[in-house]
């Protein structure tokens, strides 16, 4: 499979699991929020992203270091037999290197943070649930919770 069928294959999976993914409101034309959802992130959904980012990054991290390698090998052997291409090559290869250590340090910030914001927002979801029990550990009422937001 070529990178770009790949490629249109994860962002087709992706299209189809944003259909409850995170979603901020529109400004429609009374002020208010477009469609009435607030900002949320389904927790499953960014564990699923992070999943995906730390696979991208274990696939470059050996695809790109065997590419690496042998383009390494091929410049410095066509150095050795005086070919100019070899230190083109060999410049090549730097300008790989440089450019795979940036997208491998994307994808690990991106897998690391999507896996600490699941772990942050099911945090504060059960902080916001302790905060709204009565005292005696029975859940509120709706109305109840409702009352909050006014």
């Amino acid at each position: 499979m070529s990178f770009d069928e790949e490629w249109a294959a994860l962002v087709a999976k992706a299209s189809e699991r944003s259909g409850t993914g995170t979603r901020l409101n529109e400004a429609g034309p009374g002020g208010g929020g477009g469609d009435g959802h607030d900002l949320s992130a389904a927790q499953d959904e960014l564990g699923a992203i992070g999943h995906d980012a730390h696979v991208l990054f274990g696939r470059l991290r050996k695809d790109g270091d065997g590419a690496r390698e042998s383009s390494g090998a091929a410049a410095t052997a066509l150095k050795n037999a005086n070919f100019t291409l070899g230190e083109e090559l060999g410049l090549t290869v730097e300008v790989w290197d440089s450019q795979l250590r940036t997208l491998l340090q994307s994808c690990a910030h991106i897998s690391n943070h999507l896996d600490y914001s699941a772990k942050s927002y099911t945090r504060q979801d059960k902080e916001i649930e302790a905060r709204m029990r009565h005292r005696d550990g029975s859940a509120m009422s709706v109305s109840e919770i409702e009352r909050y937001y006014k």
